[in-house]
């Protein structure tokens, strides 16, 4: 994804100059969505900094579209990389305007628009439980499943994997980042993500390793990783999380480390 971005991100400034009218507004729709693909990945691998860039670059042209879907999906994009960036405060606020604008659609919502609200508001959820704002996180939580429930069940429009499983997966990731440890390993390994696409399930391995390697359970960690690492061995590989967590049970490790997990380190290289 990496190796084709930049081609396809020239392709789509170049058809935002080549048509006009009509085709001219689906251009700059397809050119922010082209710029959240690139936030996102970004994000992944740790490049925050390009991430923001990218995210605040797509939203100008979303906006530009008049596309709302996509405007709430470079809106999502943003929060992420606020999130990324440790700008906690700013990313819940954002949410919050960003929901706002959203709510007078929302008594009739498309399920696309009801799952780009709900992924916005997951992504707030982050924002506020990593500024250990319980209150909001669980305002922005209860928001996201009921737009889950109306949507019915769990779907990927917009590409976003959104649903109740999803909003059950960022109840997990929140109670981690609030200290609520116990509370992820009671409802994160036994969550049936099967659904889900495969990106969403082994993100899910990787917040229910954090949570094994904090209650110091890191044989159980190290499983849990290794299983979503079959899943999706890239996603594994190159998000910067899954290497913060390899490293550091290399680090704390008395004597000699497991076969396991040098060999994981080696393909994480992170040794």
């Amino acid at each position: 994804m990496v190796r084709r971005l930049s081609a396809l991100l020239a392709e789509a400034h170049h058809a935002v100059g080549a048509y006009h009218a009509d085709q001219r507004i689906q251009a700059l729709s397809l050119l922010g969505q082209t710029y959240h693909a690139a936030a996102t990945i970004l994000v992944k691998v740790g490049e925050t900094d390009l991430a923001w860039i990218a995210a605040e670059r797509g939203l100008t042209y979303a906006q530009s579209s008049g596309d709302q879907i996509v405007v709430a999906s470079l809106l999502r994009s943003v929060t992420h990389a606020l999130l990324s960036n440790g700008r906690y405060d700013a990313a819940s606020r954002l949410t919050s305007d960003a929901a706002g604008l959203l709510q007078e659609d929302l008594s009739q919502a498309s399920p696309e628009l009801l799952s780009v609200h709900g992924t916005l508001l997951l992504a707030g959820s982050m924002a506020a439980a990593r500024a250990e704002d319980r209150a909001t996180t669980r305002a922005f939580l209860t928001e996201a499943a009921e737009s889950a429930r109306r949507l019915g069940g769990d779907a990927n429009h917009v590409w976003t994997a959104f649903g109740p499983t999803n909003v059950a997966i960022h109840q997990v990731a929140t109670a981690i980042e609030l200290g609520d440890v116990q509370v992820a390993i009671d409802l994160g390994p036994g969550l049936d993500t099967s659904a889900l696409p495969i990106e969403r399930r082994a993100r899910h391995g990787i917040t229910v390793a954090q949570a094994f390697s904090q209650w110091n359970r890191t044989d159980e960690a190290l499983d849990t990783l290794l299983q979503a690492e079959h899943l999706a061995p890239e996603q594994i590989r190159h998000h910067y999380l899954s290497r913060q967590l390899v490293l550091s049970w290399i680090r704390r490790r008395k004597g000699k480390p497991s076969h396991r997990l040098t060999d994981l380190a080696r393909r994480l290289r992170v040794t």
